[in-house]
């Protein structure tokens, strides 16, 4: 094969080892994505394997001189100049340029996603925490000490008492 199919298996193969499928595994919840997961694995090395095997190799050169003996000097040297004229065109790559800033404003959106998340999730587990030492404490807890801890509250109640609203 020319020498543009063995670049691109010898991309694709590079590609798959840069890929770090044990660590995109542990990231995985649902028994569904894992078994799509598990496909893709598969999927993609079943491709790469396709591409190592088919056009990693050169193919073999024709034995002119075998056919010449055989078939006929005239015939062979027409044959020989056809099969020597033939160009193969080369691949020029005109999706990803196309495709590229998309991708890259999406890893830009999702690094902010990340952010965004990582930030919920410190939030939201100190909201847990809280709300964990409210449990244990409840029992125990006098009114004093819960507003001490929520002055919002005591400000609405109070307001409502000075107000004369007592909510019904």
């Amino acid at each position: 094969m020319s020498g543009t199919g063995k670049k691109v298996a010898d991309v694709a193969f590079k590609a798959s080892k840069d890929i770090d499928w044990e660590g995109m595994a542990k990231l995985l919840v649902s028994d569904a994505a894992r078994k799509e997961f598990a496909n893709l694995r598969r999927t993609f090395d079943d491709v790469n394997s396709t591409l190592q095997t088919k056009f990693s190799q050169e193919p073999e050169p024709i034995d002119w001189e075998y056919y010449r003996k055989g078939i006929g000097s005239r015939l062979v040297d027409m044959y020989k100049e056809a099969y020597e004229s033939i160009e193969i065109p080369k691949f020029v790559d005109t999706v990803t340029p196309q495709y590229k800033p998309k991708f890259d404003a999406l890893l830009v959106e999702l690094k902010e996603a990340e952010e965004k998340s990582l930030k919920e999730s410190e939030r939201l587990e100190k909201e847990i925490a809280e709300v964990q030492e409210l449990k244990q404490k409840i029992s125990t807890m006098t009114a004093d000490e819960y507003f001490e801890k929520h002055p919002e509250l005591k400000k609405k109640f109070d307001d409502e008492i000075r107000n004369d609203n007592w909510g019904y």
